[in-house]
């Protein structure tokens, strides 16, 4: 097992905002705890996570350590308003808080204030601007993203300079507004965060367009949602909805692959993001203490190269992706 893939493991705490489901303070302590007695010190969240819950359930443990001791990364382009309102969809079951999406230079500090102290600390090290593209926005994101582009980006910009915050970037789940970030002039992210778009799943246009971008001028990436919102280690969803049917056929071919070599599809997954050398980290999210270990134990595994070989063969695995072998 490569070293370098074992410490490029951190924690998404998305799921702690009561993603998909009602988690109890009790657990979602003790799953961060859990993150921290086995030597996890990169932690992300956002204010989208739970209307902040995420942010808080956060603070409430890591507060309790030196703040040099750990990195921390939230996002921007939504302020949390103390008005409730019914919620539905992916945090239906966080605070009623209403959420407001704005990308704005005011909003930006608005959400960088509210999330210090959510999270208890007097500093973050990096910051993304969330979820700017068409998933989220449809045909409106060209315009919130140049909303952002003449208030987020230029906060940010500003904030780095003033070593305010260590880095900034982009924070979403497809490619294009990281690409989009990357050839502007007046940006310069640091680092960005792609979520369900560099995994032994889905990998190709992020391998062919982002990756060689990213690495040419220097710009880091996290990966978020390594195992596609669940469906590569048992789950149901990909892309936070229902999978489809020729995705759990591509997963149950993988399966019958991994099963032949005695492999694990989560280390095969996890170490296959952590491979690339413009990733920075990978970040699964749970609300399981025990899944903590399982994911350190999957990141020191020994998968055989014919494991990768016969993935290759089959076409599940791009020729061009770089494997950790």
């Amino acid at each position: 097992m490569n070293k370098a893939l074992e410490d490029k493991l951190g924690f998404g705490t998305a799921p702690l905002g009561n993603m998909y489901r009602d988690v109890s303070e009790e657990e979602a302590r003790a799953t961060i705890e859990a993150a921290w007695d086995q030597g996890i010190r990169y932690f992300d969240t956002a204010p989208f996570y739970g209307a902040g819950l995420s942010e808080i359930r956060l603070g409430d443990v890591l507060s309790q350590h030196h703040r040099d001791d750990y990195l921390l990364s939230t996002k921007v382009g939504r302020v949390i308003s103390d008005e409730l309102e019914e919620k539905n969809g992916l945090f239906e079951q966080g605070r009623k808080n209403k959420v407001i999406t704005d990308y704005s230079e005011d909003a930006t500090l608005r959400s960088i204030e509210q999330s210090l102290e959510r999270l208890q600390t007097d500093r973050l090290d990096f910051v993304y601007v969330h979820d700017i593209s068409p998933d989220f926005h449809g045909d409106e994101w060209i315009t919130k993203y140049d909303t952002a582009r003449k208030g987020a980006f230029r906060v940010l910009t500003r904030l780095r300079d003033e070593g305010v915050i260590k880095s900034w970037g982009i924070g979403v789940n497809r490619t294009e507004p990281i690409e989009l970030a990357l050839e502007l002039e007046e940006a310069h992210p640091d680092l960005c965060l792609l979520a369900t778009r560099y995994t032994l799943l889905n990998h190709e246009h992020a391998l062919q367009r982002l990756m060689p971008t990213a690495q040419d001028k220097g710009v880091s990436i996290a990966v978020g949602g390594p195992y596609s919102s669940g469906i590569l280690v048992g789950g149901s969803h990909y892309d936070y909805g229902e999978a489809p049917s020729n995705i759990t056929s591509k997963v149950d071919r993988m399966k019958a692959i991994a099963q032949r070599h005695q492999v694990s599809l989560k280390a095969a997954a996890l170490q296959f993001s952590a491979a690339h050398p413009a990733v920075f980290a990978v970040i699964p999210g749970t609300t399981r203490p025990e899944r903590i270990n399982e994911d350190l134990t999957a990141m020191k595994a020994d998968i055989p190269s014919d494991f990768w070989q016969e993935m290759r063969e089959h076409g599940l695995v791009s020729p061009d992706a770089p494997l950790p072998i």
